[in-house]
């Protein structure tokens, strides 16, 4: 479900459609005001009601509505449903060589499966403004290893996300190896000032949720990256132990802040 978000909803599109094909993609716009852009042609695509105008109520309607739709479409014969945002995309390993249906096809899934979460930043005085002619990962070459990015957005049965799909009502979570959410939502700054003088987005309350976000671009900035291999093996494992007290079904990583430098087989992919 998206908003005013054409810059990432084409790269959504030409990606999944490329992995998954456009005819297995299912997009509702939040709002009748929206215009569904001609990039969308052989998805499903819809206006809908907005849903809410406050950012956490918003946000709790807005995955009770995914996950209704989702266990639809298990209904409907589908076997897994991917549920992301906009601006974030599941990506097997390159080294394997295997498209994302592939990669999914093979891996037992009982609920769900997560991707371990990679936050992009820009790191600034060495990476420029993001640009549209080329691949985002051509552009940006740094990203946080984070637990809020590592979801539950691969479900093989009906089942209920929280918020932002961070986490599935009364499941546990399992890490996939060599599979990554890859989120772009904070990755340029630029960007990120623009979108702090969206009046639509200040008016529902996510100033405060974009400053908090928008730490990835002062952790790559300032942050030394380490090896991208040993640091994604160590790291998924303990997020798939480790768990915060108040949410035993969410990963924890008890605010170590690891950048990594993502490896060149990456680059053509986004």
């Amino acid at each position: 479900m998206v908003r005013n978000d054409d810059f990432y909803l084409r790269k959504w599109v030409e990606y999944y459609g490329r992995e998954l094909g456009r005819e297995n993609l299912y997009i509702w716009f939040d709002g009748m005001d929206q215009e569904i852009p001609l990039f969308c042609q052989g998805t499903h695509a819809e206006l809908h009601e907005k849903i809410g105008t406050q950012v956490v109520s918003a946000e709790k309607g807005r995955l009770k509505f995914l996950s209704r739709q989702a266990a639809s479409l298990m209904v409907a014969g589908y076997d897994l449903v991917i549920g992301v945002d906009a601006d974030e995309f599941v990506v097997p390993d390159p080294a394997l060589g295997k498209t994302l249906r592939e990669f999914l096809s093979e891996i037992p899934i009982d609920v769900s499966v997560s991707a371990l979460g990679l936050d992009f930043g820009q790191k600034v005085g060495e990476e420029g403004d993001i640009t549209e002619d080329r691949p985002f990962l051509q552009q940006r070459h740094y990203a946080q290893i984070c637990t809020r990015y590592s979801k539950p957005s691969v479900v093989a049965r009906p089942c209920l996300w929280g918020s932002g799909f961070h986490r599935i009502k009364r499941h546990n979570f399992h890490i996939a190896k060599d599979l990554y959410l890859l989120h772009f939502g904070y990755f340029d700054l630029k960007r990120l000032q623009d979108r702090f003088q969206d009046a639509d987005r200040i008016s529902q309350g996510w100033e405060r949720h974009m400053h908090k976000r928008s730490r990835a671009i002062r952790y790559v900035t300032d942050l030394k990256a380490r090896n991208f291999g040993p640091a994604v093996r160590f790291w998924r494992v303990f997020q798939n132990i480790f768990r915060p007290l108040h949410a035993l079904n969410k990963p924890t990583m008890f605010g170590v802040v690891v950048v990594v430098e993502i490896p060149a087989r990456f680059r053509d992919i986004i």
